[in-house]
């Protein structure tokens, strides 16, 4: 075995006693050299010392929980740097291994670590990410597609191919709200053992709780039937004794570098689905200060996170008027909170935001769905002439954290995600999750002038020139069939283009936007979801929206010109180059770049498929699922942010994707893929994420990249009931041991 010289834990009793004198321990060379601030240590198994294992810090003596995570080196050396004065549990895990014991220190001390090698191969795949057991899942061959229904194969005769299927078992239906694979998901609570088959065990589970209408919806997308049998045959398997055909990596070069940071915040009932830190324009916005969160259906407040001291509290979400719609009553009892309905929100806040002013921006339902009369043909407003609506489930309010004071904006359109363009009018713009057939706006800076929610407003069908004349004119105003959820999120059913274009008229789409993004040049992007869905370009034009022209770029599917195949985006970025990213359904991260697209953008022949050398798919880590030989992988993708500034230390513009079943985000360099994993507790969940800078002068310490746990259940993770969403925040040292 290779001798590595460190501080043995007697040497750490004495070094305490030093640290009045001494800034630096380094008692000899090749030791960890660790500040009063800091723990540091070896960790070594039998086998020697262990390179690319986790070491974790945990405590409750601050004001909310605190956890942090850094990667041992290629000696097995760690550092966990800048920790708030406090008694923290300190252990080791590490894929091959079973968890070290758990030792109490402080920082400013030493501490070596011993776990031991995992006792068998089950034991060590406990702590595998959930990708690696969801990939377990048989889905059904090809040759079985179109489904025949419940006489027949038992799939759904509407999901035509194995990628329709894949898009429904992943992120647009199973995985749109939490992850599968996890050990919750994969065994089968004994609250259902008692059924006369493991497929009425599964279809009595999904009912469980408030979300279980949406639940069984999925699973009759599917094909009830197949889709309890596929997934009893799965947790069967498991049950008696089958485990992941593969064991991931370990952390490698610059994975080990990173250093994770989790609080606690909002309550053990509550779910997050994002968090905002800065205006997304400028990371400087917002330096060392507060951060603010959304739950979604869970809460009517805002959960508010200081990590400079430690500590949370809340705002409260007001709505508007008595009749704004609440939350169901569970469809039945779930093995975790029986009968009990936790959620308990009306307000349904999906997106935070920054603008230039340090006010938060959501997207917040005010008031029931019908509209206004403004939003109708004969108000006046050149939007309502043009496209006329006559509800919306969700809309807007702005919190101005001096002032204390959240005001309320009533739009036509519904909201979804926001984002403000660079533009003198700070204008921002929101999806709709998909339905309600427009893209809706607010110049923010007439609503800070007047506060007329009427005149600050705009909005447009997505019409596309399919006359190829350059300007938009009469169109073919397709019907809207955009089947969604009770939030309004499209369930993506449908297709965008129903038929051949009219070369006489331009073109609606069946469509609105789900991901958002904004260009340099002032371009508006979104994600259409659906098979294969697709990305849209939205020019304002210089009076929107009568000249306000779309484009339609579908992901690549079954194409000849195509290298790879893939379907169904979700989240979408874009970087200060203008090229598009989104976040693929089919296990991949896709990049769109207008720049290369060879044939007319416009006009009849743009079909859709127009594009396809505009693409480059790039397939995320993992193991893909039984029987599936296509490029891809059985990690589910929920979105995808472009670090444009370099917050995170990768370079700018570096795409970053969440990896929902790896317990990661994945971060898109030099073309291949950086894991940056968290260990613990298992079952980490993004959604959304953004990047700040605290102090531009303090290199990696100064910034960073900020998300949350975004899954509806964290009593699914491994720390159970009682676990709380969190803030995550990831930064990126030059090396392993730096402090």
């Amino acid at each position: 075995m290779r001798k590595a010289w460190y501080f043995t834990s007697a040497a750490a009793a004495v070094a305490g006693c030093w640290l009045a004198s001494r800034p630096d321990l380094n008692a000899q060379p090749g030791a960890v050299a660790i500040k009063a601030s800091d723990i540091g240590g070896v960790v070594a198994s039998a086998k020697g010392p262990e390179a690319g294992v986790w070491v974790i810090a945990e405590t409750t003596d601050l004001p909310t929980r605190y956890i942090k995570e850094v990667v041992t080196d290629d000696r097995g050396r760690y550092l966990i740097p800048d920790l708030p004065d406090a008694k923290y549990t300190v252990w080791a895990r590490g894929y091959g291994l079973a968890d070290s014991p758990k030792v109490e220190t402080r920082p400013g001390k030493l501490a070596d670590l011993k776990p031991a090698i995992a006792a068998d191969a089950k034991t060590a795949a406990l702590i595998y990410p959930g990708n690696y057991w969801y990939a377990l899942m048989k889905v059904p061959p090809k040759n079985e597609f179109p489904g025949t229904g419940p006489n027949g194969n038992g799939i759904s005769p509407n999901v035509k191919t194995q990628g329709q299927w894949l898009h429904l078992v992943k992120t647009d239906s199973c995985e749109s709200c939490h992850q599968l694979g996890n050990q919750y998901t994969r065994t089968i609570p004994a609250m259902f053992a008692g059924f006369d088959s493991p497929a009425q065990a599964w279809m009595r589970r999904v009912q469980s709780g408030q979300a279980g209408n949406a639940m069984v919806g999925g699973l009759n997308q599917l094909g009830a039937q197949r889709a309890t049998a596929e997934f009893a045959d799965w947790t069967t398997r498991i049950a008696a004794g089958e485990l992941p055909a593969a064991a991931p990596p370990r952390p490698q070069g610059v994975e080990r570098n990173v250093v994770i940071t989790q609080w606690d915040w909002a309550d053990p009932k509550a779910y997050l689905h994002d968090e905002i830190s800065t205006d997304k324009r400028n990371p400087t916005v917002n330096a060392n200060g507060l951060i603010y969160g959304s739950p979604e259906e869970s809460r009517d407040y805002l959960p508010v996170l200081d990590p400079v001291r430690n500590a949370t509290s809340r705002v409260t979400v007001p709505y508007r008027d008595p009749d704004t719609p609440g939350q169901p009553k569970p469809l039945q009892a779930s093995p975790v909170w029986g009968d009990e309905a936790i959620w308990d929100s009306h307000t349904t806040v999906h997106n935070p935001m920054f603008d230039e002013r340090g006010r938060v921006w959501i997207t917040s339902r005010i008031r029931a769905a019908k509209n206004p009369d403004f939003c109708t043909a004969g108000s006046g407003l050149v939007s309502a002439k043009l496209t006329p609506l006559d509800r919306s489930g969700r809309q807007l309010a702005v919190y101005d954290p001096k002032t204390g004071k959240t005001d309320l904006v009533d739009t036509c359109y519904s909201t979804h995600h926001l984002l403000f363009a660079e533009d003198a009018n700070n204008t921002l713009w929101t999806s709709s999750g998909g339905g309600g057939g427009v893209v809706g706006w607010l110049n923010t800076k007439v609503w800070d002038q007047t506060h007329d929610a009427a005149k600050s407003q705009g909005w447009t069908a997505l019409v596309l020139d399919s006359n190829g004349n350059g300007k938009r004119d009469a169109y073919l105003d397709t019907e809207q069939r955009v089947l969604t959820a009770p939030s309004g999120e499209s369930l993506g059913t449908s297709a965008a283009l129903s038929g051949p274009a009219d070369p006489a008229r331009d073109t609606r789409l069946n469509a609105a936007f789900y991901g958002l993004a904004i260009g340099t040049d002032g371009m508006i992007w979104g994600s259409v979801l659906g098979y294969p869905g697709g990305i849209v370009r939205l020019n304002p034009g210089s009076n929107p929206p009568e000249t306000t022209l779309a484009e339609y770029y579908e992901v690549p599917f079954n194409n000849p010109k195509a290298a790879v195949s893939g379907f169904s985006p979700r989240g979408m970025d874009i970087d200060r180059n203008n090229v598009a990213w989104v976040a693929l359904g089919s296990g991949h991260l896709a990049s769109f770049d207008r720049r290369k697209c060879k044939d007319p953008l416009n006009g009849p022949k743009a079909t859709g498929q127009h594009c396809p050398e505009g693409w480059t798919l790039y397939p995320t880590p993992g193991p893909n699922f039984k029987n599936v030989t296509d490029s891809g992988s059985a990690d589910s993708h929920y979105y995808d942010w472009v670090d444009q500034f370099d917050t995170l230390g990768l370079g700018k513009n570096t795409p970053i994707i969440t990896g929902n079943s790896s317990d990661s985000l994945l971060a898109l360099v030099g073309g291949k893929f950086v894991i940056l994993r968290v260990p613990y507790p298992l079952g980490f969940f993004a959604k959304g994420m953004d990047g700040r800078i605290d102090d531009p002068k303090s290199g990696w310490k100064g910034k960073g990249v900020w998300t949350t746990w975004g899954t509806r259940t964290p009593f699914h993770s491994e720390t159970g009931k009682g676990t709380t969403s969190k803030v995550v925040h990831f930064q990126m040292r030059p090396n392993p041991l730096a402090n």
